[in-house]
Protein backbone atom coordinates (compact mmCIF):
# COMPACT_ATOMS: atom_id res chain seq x y z
CA UNK A 1 0.00 0.00 0.00
CA UNK A 2 1.30 3.43 -0.71
CA UNK A 3 1.45 6.67 1.75
CA UNK A 4 -1.26 8.15 -0.11
CA UNK A 5 -3.58 4.99 -0.36
CA UNK A 6 -2.79 4.90 3.77
CA UNK A 7 -3.73 8.58 4.13
CA UNK A 8 -6.72 8.00 2.20
CA UNK A 9 -8.09 4.98 4.23
CA UNK A 10 -7.15 6.05 7.36
CA UNK A 11 -9.53 9.20 6.63
CA UNK A 12 -11.87 7.12 5.58
CA UNK A 13 -11.98 4.86 8.85
CA UNK A 14 -11.29 7.53 11.58
CA UNK A 15 -14.51 8.09 12.41
CA UNK A 16 -15.64 3.92 12.51
CA UNK A 17 -12.91 3.29 14.49
CA UNK A 18 -13.53 5.53 16.75
CA UNK A 19 -17.44 4.66 16.93
CA UNK A 20 -15.52 1.24 18.03
CA UNK A 21 -13.38 2.68 20.58
CA UNK A 22 -16.13 5.22 22.44
CA UNK A 23 -17.93 1.13 22.89
CA UNK A 24 -15.19 0.80 25.60
CA UNK A 25 -13.31 3.97 26.51
CA UNK A 26 -14.23 7.46 27.44
CA UNK A 27 -13.79 10.20 24.41
CA UNK A 28 -10.40 11.13 25.33
CA UNK A 29 -9.23 7.93 25.71
CA UNK A 30 -10.71 6.60 22.75
CA UNK A 31 -9.39 9.12 20.25
CA UNK A 32 -5.61 8.00 21.64
CA UNK A 33 -6.80 4.71 21.41
CA UNK A 34 -7.41 5.19 17.57
CA UNK A 35 -4.11 7.64 16.88
CA UNK A 36 -2.02 4.48 18.39
CA UNK A 37 -4.27 2.51 16.33
CA UNK A 38 -3.14 4.40 13.35
CA UNK A 39 0.24 5.01 13.92
CA UNK A 40 0.55 1.26 14.47
CA UNK A 41 -1.12 0.98 10.73
CA UNK A 42 1.09 3.70 9.52
CA UNK A 43 4.36 1.73 10.71
CA UNK A 44 2.86 -1.29 8.50
CA UNK A 45 2.30 0.38 5.70
CA UNK A 46 4.40 -1.03 3.32
CA UNK A 47 3.07 -4.53 4.18
CA UNK A 48 -0.66 -3.48 4.04
CA UNK A 49 -3.36 -4.45 1.57
CA UNK A 50 -5.96 -3.29 1.00
CA UNK A 51 -8.71 -3.11 2.05
CA UNK A 52 -7.30 -2.80 6.19
CA UNK A 53 -11.32 -2.50 7.53
CA UNK A 54 -11.14 -5.64 9.25
CA UNK A 55 -7.19 -5.46 10.52
CA UNK A 56 -7.78 -2.07 11.62
CA UNK A 57 -10.98 -3.01 13.41
CA UNK A 58 -9.62 -5.79 15.10
CA UNK A 59 -6.79 -3.91 16.62
CA UNK A 60 -8.63 -0.96 17.95
CA UNK A 61 -10.68 -3.22 19.87
CA UNK A 62 -7.27 -5.11 21.26
CA UNK A 63 -6.00 -1.66 22.39
CA UNK A 64 -8.98 -0.89 23.99
CA UNK A 65 -8.78 -4.16 25.74
CA UNK A 66 -5.22 -3.04 26.60
CA UNK A 67 -6.15 -0.09 27.99
CA UNK A 68 -8.76 -1.02 29.93
CA UNK A 69 -6.55 -4.14 31.79
CA UNK A 70 -3.91 -1.22 32.65
CA UNK A 71 -6.68 1.43 33.94
CA UNK A 72 -7.98 -1.39 35.86
CA UNK A 73 -5.58 -3.91 36.69
CA UNK A 74 -7.11 -5.45 39.92
CA UNK A 75 -10.07 -6.58 37.90
CA UNK A 76 -10.74 -8.98 34.98
CA UNK A 77 -11.90 -8.02 31.75
CA UNK A 78 -15.29 -8.86 31.78
CA UNK A 79 -15.78 -7.13 34.99
CA UNK A 80 -14.14 -3.58 33.97
CA UNK A 81 -16.19 -3.65 31.24
CA UNK A 82 -19.35 -4.43 33.47
CA UNK A 83 -20.07 -7.24 31.38
CA UNK A 84 -20.46 -9.89 33.99
CA UNK A 85 -19.82 -11.42 37.34
CA UNK A 86 -16.54 -13.14 38.46
CA UNK A 87 -17.99 -16.71 37.68
CA UNK A 88 -15.71 -19.94 37.25
CA UNK A 89 -16.53 -19.33 33.60
CA UNK A 90 -15.35 -15.63 33.54
CA UNK A 91 -11.95 -17.10 35.52
CA UNK A 92 -11.45 -19.19 32.94
CA UNK A 93 -12.27 -16.70 29.65
CA UNK A 94 -9.66 -14.33 31.22
CA UNK A 95 -6.83 -16.95 31.34
CA UNK A 96 -7.72 -18.09 27.82
CA UNK A 97 -7.57 -14.31 27.10
CA UNK A 98 -4.40 -13.78 28.98
CA UNK A 99 -2.58 -16.77 27.24
CA UNK A 100 -3.73 -15.32 24.08
CA UNK A 101 -1.82 -12.39 24.59
CA UNK A 102 1.17 -14.40 24.83
CA UNK A 103 1.28 -16.12 21.70
CA UNK A 104 3.34 -14.59 18.62
CA UNK A 105 1.33 -11.70 17.21
CA UNK A 106 0.54 -13.75 13.64
CA UNK A 107 -1.40 -16.39 15.74
CA UNK A 108 -2.79 -13.91 18.36
CA UNK A 109 -4.69 -12.48 15.07
CA UNK A 110 -5.44 -15.26 13.19
CA UNK A 111 -7.37 -17.32 16.55
CA UNK A 112 -9.01 -13.73 17.74
CA UNK A 113 -10.68 -13.14 13.75
CA UNK A 114 -11.42 -16.41 13.49
CA UNK A 115 -13.07 -16.97 17.14
CA UNK A 116 -13.70 -13.60 18.35
CA UNK A 117 -14.61 -11.87 15.18
CA UNK A 118 -16.16 -14.81 13.72
CA UNK A 119 -14.56 -14.24 10.26
CA UNK A 120 -14.35 -16.99 7.75
CA UNK A 121 -10.77 -18.84 6.45
CA UNK A 122 -11.35 -17.18 3.08
CA UNK A 123 -12.06 -13.81 4.69
CA UNK A 124 -8.80 -14.46 6.91
CA UNK A 125 -6.92 -15.43 3.58
CA UNK A 126 -7.47 -12.73 1.92
CA UNK A 127 -7.07 -9.69 4.49
CA UNK A 128 -3.65 -11.32 5.63
CA UNK A 129 -2.85 -11.99 2.09
CA UNK A 130 -1.74 -15.54 2.80
CA UNK A 131 -3.76 -18.99 1.46
CA UNK A 132 -6.27 -20.68 3.23
CA UNK A 133 -3.80 -23.70 4.48
CA UNK A 134 -1.50 -21.56 5.77
CA UNK A 135 -4.03 -19.73 8.22
CA UNK A 136 -5.83 -23.27 9.15
CA UNK A 137 -2.23 -24.65 9.95
CA UNK A 138 -1.66 -21.03 12.20
CA UNK A 139 -5.02 -21.21 13.87
CA UNK A 140 -4.05 -24.91 14.51
CA UNK A 141 -0.50 -24.04 16.09
CA UNK A 142 -2.09 -20.68 18.13
CA UNK A 143 -4.96 -23.77 19.57
CA UNK A 144 -2.60 -26.34 20.28
CA UNK A 145 -0.08 -23.59 21.74
CA UNK A 146 -3.32 -22.30 23.73
CA UNK A 147 -4.36 -25.87 24.88
CA UNK A 148 -0.59 -26.96 26.01
CA UNK A 149 0.20 -23.26 28.32
CA UNK A 150 -3.49 -23.90 29.71
CA UNK A 151 -3.11 -27.26 31.00
CA UNK A 152 0.95 -26.64 32.43
CA UNK A 153 -0.87 -23.81 34.38
CA UNK A 154 -4.15 -24.48 35.49
CA UNK A 155 -4.45 -28.39 35.46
Amino acid sequence: MTQEEYKKEARRLRPRLLQTARQYLNDDDAEDTVQDVLLRLWQMVDALRMPIDGLAGVLVRNFCVDRLRRLRPSEGLTTACGLTDNSEADERTERVLAMIDELPTLQQTILRLRHIEGMEMREIAELTGSSEQAIRQTLSRARKALKQQYKIRYE
